[in-house]
């Protein structure tokens, strides 16, 4: 057990979350965006950690890439990365989703950042062969990457129309209060990942 003072003298954990609307928080204030309401559940919790909104509305696994460099900063301890469901809205090959989000996956393994994978299905319409493509992305580059996966950021939320916004793909604040509760259990061993890699 880490002695208070121990631990505020650490400084807080800095995570950055790098995703698309879901993460941006689309259609809600900033106070009710899933970082600020993930922030603000660690520090209930009694975790010292900051939660930057890298959040993209409309990004793609293939844009996450491409401004990996800047929305994950040197600094970064640790890193939740959601991506994949406008890929999945748009039909894009699940092999151009995967392979870009392989290649994050291995650029912030490459610079030592733990990483929580938060998993993403297609929606019902895309067909079942896409489908099962689409899935199996997940939970391959989590067998495949030291990463803790949480297998499907809308778990509890997703197609229910009290937790929607009105166009029904994305979430309004007590769906956000949903995913934040369901995902701080794994976001809290992040946080302990992070501390462990510091020392």
């Amino acid at each position: 057990m880490v002695a208070p003072a121990a631990r505020a003298a650490e400084g807080p954990v800095k995570i950055v979350a790098l995703g698309d609307s879901l993460t941006a928080g689309f259609g809600l204030p900033l106070a009710a965006a899933f970082p600020t309401k993930l922030q603000a559940a660690l520090k209930a919790r009694g975790i010292d950690a900051t939660v930057a909104n890298a959040g993209v509305s409309g990004d793609t696994a293939s844009g996450g890439l491409e401004r990996l460099d800047w929305s994950v900063p040197d600094g970064t301890d640790a890193v939740i990365l959601e991506l994949g469901a406008n890929d999945a809205l748009r039909g894009v090959d699940p092999k151009v989703t995967q392979k870009a989000l392989d290649a994050i996956l291995t650029r912030l393994d490459r610079r030592h950042i733990p990483v929580l994978l938060a998993g993403m299905l297609a929606p019902p319409n895309m067909g079942a062969d896409y489908d099962k493509a689409f899935d199996a992305i997940y939970p391959a580059l989590a067998a495949k990457h030291p990463v803790i996966f949480y297998p499907f950021f809308l778990a509890g939320v997703a197609a229910d129309p009290k937790l929607d916004q009105a166009d029904g793909m994305h979430p309004n604040a007590a769906g956000v209060d949903v995913i934040v509760r369901r995902i701080l259990p794994s976001v809290e061993q992040l946080v302990a990942k992070a501390r462990a890699a510091q020392k």
